[in-house]
């Protein structure tokens, strides 16, 4: 059974850090392109960072490029999102997302399964 789980969300002041985990199980990570996506309240669903199946390709969107680093350890099923420098506008709950030998694009059509997503507050 296919399974993401997304951890380490929380509330943050502006300026701060957080990491975020993607914990997957029932599928060999290293054949799976990972993509990280948020979404806000009343807002449409954004691409936040993908990382290709073979690790080799990461993209990420304007707003976060600088701030936000994708990293995939296959060897622990695990990828993570680096957030620094926070800014109010990063709140929303974040989801994880897998793409079987993907490129780590950011568009969510192309995903196969999804996490139930972790909350990210980003408030003084």
């Amino acid at each position: 059974q296919v399974q993401l789980v997304e951890s380490g969300g929380g509330l943050v002041q502006p300026g701060g850090s957080l990491r975020l985990s993607c914990a997957t199980s029932g599928f060999t990570l290293a054949h799976y392109a990972i993509a990280w996506f948020r979404q806000a309240p009343g807002k449409e669903r954004e691409g936040v960072s993908g990382i290709s199946s073979d690790s080799r390709n990461t993209y990420y969107t304007d707003s976060v490029k600088g701030r936000f680093t994708i990293s995939k350890d296959n060897a622990k099923n695990t990828v993570y999102l680096q957030m620094s420098s926070l800014k109010p506008e990063d709140t929303a709950v974040y989801y994880c997302a897998a793409e079987v030998l993907g490129k780590g694009s950011l568009i969510s059509e192309t995903y196969d399964y999804w996490g139930l997503g972790t909350q990210v507050t980003v408030s003084s």
